[in-house]
């Protein structure tokens, strides 16, 4: 059972009725490392600019806040430079819905990992939680559960190079250039995890390419 209209035969039926390209592996990977580096750099500015702010003025509950408004940011960016993952017209709302779900349940389950062990096995446990709940949702979505496997190591293993990468970047400039140092988290964080958003959206749509390909 897919969810918003993204099962394969739905796909295909729209893309091919609105003669819609499809894009190929590396134009997905291309497009998912670009768009969300992009809102990635966005998203890290609550924490980079504002993060003294939610400690002061929301006290203990200003690390949960701050990570609620990188979430917000993160939601509100994505669709308009990443829709196009998906294929065929209708993509926008359709992308809102599935992203706004999907990444959701990853920023629930990356905070709940982070602040039960802090740290780097904090910040594993959360890749790990927030990776297999979303790769979940993706092929539930487009009726792909075969390949959840597949989602799964595209979403992790690339989300996590992404991260540790930025988490080096951010410790070498932190003395010299702060600011400078945690936007280069998100700059490294966004080429990791747009990499693996673009490769998972590949993979769950294989089956609706082989229809338009007439398989």
């Amino acid at each position: 059972m897919s969810l918003f209209q993204l099962d394969p035969q739905s796909i295909a039926n729209r893309a091919r009725t609105a003669g819609s390209p499809v894009p190929s592996l590396q134009a997905s990977i291309t497009r998912g490392m670009l768009g969300f580096t992009v809102v990635s750099v966005a998203g890290f500015v609550p924490w980079a600019v504002f993060g003294k702010w939610f400690h002061t003025h929301l006290g203990k509950n200003g690390e949960v806040g701050m990570y609620v408004a990188c979430a917000v940011v993160f939601l509100a960016l994505t669709a308009p430079l990443l829709h196009r993952l998906i294929i065929g017209p209708g993509s926008m709302s359709r992308f809102y819905k599935l992203f706004g779900l999907s990444f959701t349940a990853y920023s629930i389950a990356w905070i709940a990992g982070w602040m039960a062990l802090r740290g780097h096995p904090g910040s594993i446990a959360g890749l790990l939680a927030g990776t297999m709940v979303m790769a979940c949702i993706l092929v539930a979505a487009f009726d792909a559960l075969r390949v959840v496997v597949k989602v799964f190591f595209a979403l992790f293993v690339l989300n996590s190079i992404g991260y540790f990468v930025g988490g080096l970047s951010e410790a070498a400039l932190i003395k010299a250039y702060p600011l400078v140092a945690k936007l280069s988290w998100g700059l490294f964080y966004g080429l990791g995890f747009g990499a693996g958003l673009g490769l998972a959206f590949h993979i769950c749509q294989a089956r609706a390419r082989k229809l338009l390909a007439g398989g």
